[in-house]
């Protein structure tokens, strides 16, 4: 038998999106990305005025669920406080394989336990 292949996740944000009406919402998922994920947004106009505003576009196309919110869109993902803001990207890293990896390795000249991070294949 096969394993299958996990395409959401769910998450807990840190402090939550407040909508205009004053509704908490914390829980959602988000869904790995495809590569026009990745490629589609660059031609969005606000990312090329401005290229920080790549993950803001990226993470309303991936967070597919925020509490009861009818939509994630630009401009919710814009009104999320920035630990939540942090923590969305570090699931998407970790989701779509974009985190460096860690090992433990002992230093042959002193014995002492290090992490040491170990770059992705292609930069």
């Amino acid at each position: 038998m096969t394993g299958q292949l996990v395409t959401e996740v769910p998450f807990e944000l840190p402090k939550g999106y407040v909508d205009a009406e004053g509704t908490l919402h914390r829980s959602g998922t988000m869904r790995l990305a495809t590569a026009a994920d990745e490629i589609y947004p660059l031609r969005d106009p606000r990312v090329q005025g401005w290229p920080a505003y790549l993950i803001v576009v990226l993470l309303a196309r991936v967070v597919t669920k925020l509490g009861s919110l009818p939509d994630v869109n630009p401009g919710v993902v814009e009104g999320l406080f920035s630990e939540d803001l942090a923590h969305l990207q570090d699931l998407y890293n970790r989701i779509n394989g974009l985190t460096p990896h860690l090992f433990s390795v002992v230093c042959p000249h002193c014995g002492e336990n290090h992490d040491v991070e170990v770059p992705l294949l292609g930069g």
